[in-house]
């Protein structure tokens, strides 16, 4: 062997030494680093979230934020995603499995544990991506303890409204009008108008009767719609939820069971919406329901086993040990109090679920849909023409133009 090759196999030989403990030192690290979480609880829940993350001895780091949409795409975008992001509703989620950036769950959760609609929330066409961590109840009115509504329509200076938020004004609107949608017509056409299902679409008489419902309401006082255009749905600083706020004498609340963290200890108490709803009474079709749902940006096997931990019965009761949260796992014991035991068994019981509609619609569709909702307020308080036909028209345009979605949701409603 000449000298030469002697000194190249040396050096291969070297390399290949080398190599094979850099990737030991990448692994050892692999298995060191946190498992890194982007979420949308701050403060208080952010702190009992991370309380229930430490108990399965799973090193993370947390990042919770209101603006979580913007600051996941920001993270893409550069290339460093966090290894699971916690997004509220799976329009955008089924946006990255469509980039097949989000790895799957099938397996990492028995799906048995989740009623429907939760069950189906996580399952498309091309397998399990999501599954929700946290669920809320929506269809429901707030009032104050002993102050029991009627069982008709209340006129607008009886709401407390407010549109304001961090992340997305507008949604409390749109909130209104998917609720009016699903009362009114049902739940077959309300999740075929979630999926932009051609059979229902924005211009039509489904979608534009109950938006013009809705700004009949709005109409009644100019000054209360103005006054919810300027306010926050979490109610005046200082105080514990618009509810109990004082502000305008307003008595009920279109808001959903997370409303419970903003009153803080204020006695409140909750009803199906739909007597209440405008132009009604209604009867109660099905309950709006929303949720938090996680999914995986990297295959590190920390991740998986965290998402694996949370999502199982065990993770999901030490989640909703906390006093404001609800879990969609039908395994989870309900809460003591009469409010939490109601909120659960519409969650998890018995009744006909709909995923809210904004949250399933792509992105683009959502963000216009709030937009619009937040003009129908502006131009009532200002009393000016609405001008339904082409806040509906742009929005129907805002849909064709949506490529399909290899992930979208194969339904958005059950029926026990």
């Amino acid at each position: 062997m000449t000298r030469p090759f002697k000194v190249l196999v040396f050096l291969v030989v070297l390399l290949l030494i080398s190599g094979g403990g850099l990737v030991t030192v990448w692994a050892q690290r692999d298995r060191t680093e946190p498992v890194t979480i982007l979420g949308p609880w701050t403060d208080t829940q952010a702190e009992q979230f991370e309380q229930v993350l430490r108990s399965f001895g799973i090193p993370f780091d947390y990042q919770g934020t209101a603006a979580q949409r913007e600051v996941l795409l920001s993270q893409v975008q550069s290339g460093e995603p966090p290894d699971i992001a916690i997004m509220p509703g799976v329009g955008e989620l089924a946006e990255y499995a469509d980039q097949e950036l989000l790895g799957r769950l099938d397996g990492l959760y028995d799906e048995e544990e989740y009623a429907a609609p939760w069950k189906s929330a996580g399952e498309t066409a091309q397998g399990v991506y999501w599954v929700p961590v946290k669920a809320d109840l929506k269809s429901v009115v707030w009032y104050r303890e002993g102050d029991e509504p009627g069982g008709s329509p209340a006129p607008l200076k009886s709401w407390c409204i407010g549109m304001g938020d961090d992340g997305a004004s507008g949604w409390p609107g749109s909130d209104w009008i998917e609720d009016l949608v699903l009362q009114r017509e049902g739940p077959d056409v309300y999740g075929k108008w979630a999926l932009g299902d051609d059979d229902v679409k924005w211009t039509g008489e489904a979608v534009r009767s109950a938006w013009e419902a809705w700004a009949r309401l709005l109409q009644q006082n100019r000054k209360a719609a103005g006054r919810a255009l300027l306010t926050d749905h979490r109610g005046v600083p200082g105080k514990h939820g618009l509810l109990f706020s004082g502000r305008g004498g307003c008595a009920l609340e279109h808001q959903g069971s997370f409303a419970r963290s903003f009153y803080g200890r204020d006695p409140a108490r909750l009803t199906d919406s739909a007597p209440l709803l405008p132009e009604g009474p209604y009867p109660v079709r099905a309950h709006e329901v929303t949720g938090d749902f996680a999914a995986l940006f990297s295959d590190r096997p920390q991740a998986r086993n965290l998402i694996r931990k949370l999502a199982s019965r065990e993770g999901q009761q030490a989640w909703a040990g906390f006093s404001n949260v609800f879990s969609a796992n039908q395994r989870v014991p309900a809460k003591d109090d009469p409010v939490g035991r109601t909120i659960a068994d519409r969650l998890t019981g018995e009744h006909p679920r709909c995923l809210d509609a904004s949250d399933v619609m792509a992105p683009a569709v959502r963000d216009t849909f709030y937009e619009a909702a937040l003009l129908t307020i502006a131009r009532a308080a200002a009393g000016a023409d609405l001008g339904m036909t082409g806040l509906l028209t742009d929005l129907q345009k805002v849909q064709d133009a949506q490529p399909d979605r290899d992930a979208a949701l194969e339904t958005v409603c059950s029926t026990p």
